[in-house]
């Protein structure tokens, strides 16, 4: 599914509460030697300032493996990398996988497209988690 609003962002929906669907999503990204950076809690960092947020995770991984080849092809791809997924539920408490379409990156950034392999991973992480 795409939100008509987001523009280069690919939306999947997750069978999994939010917390269940970041625990399936850490465990693909370790079993495939992804590193994970980054775990950013959005919604408890809310609570803490004393606001109301639904359950709102983003996850920052990546591997240098994968991102260098297209950070030395086109650095302006360094502001989108490591690769973000971010689970969220919506008001109607359903959960969803956001992230950046591979696709979108590369009309972005204009990266050559044999480099399109080297982040097309995030869809089957994301696709994976939600079942």
């Amino acid at each position: 599914m795409r939100f008509a609003s987001n523009k280069g962002i690919d939306d999947r929906s997750s069978r999994h509460t939010v917390d269940e669907t970041v625990s399936r999503l850490t465990g693909i990204l370790k079993s495939k030697g992804v590193t994970l950076f980054a775990l950013v809690d959005h919604s408890g960092e809310a609570e803490k300032v004393g606001m109301k947020m639904n359950p709102t995770k983003l996850l920052i991984f990546g591997s240098p493996n994968a991102g260098t080849p297209l950070m030395l092809a086109t650095p302006s791809v360094a502001i989108d990398l490591p690769l973000k997924i971010l689970v969220w539920e919506d008001d109607e408490a359903k959960v969803w996988l956001s992230y950046n379409s591979p696709e979108y990156l590369m009309e972005r950034h204009g990266f050559p497209p044999e480099l399109l392999k080297n982040i097309a991973a995030v869809e089957a992480f994301a696709n994976s988690a939600a079942e």
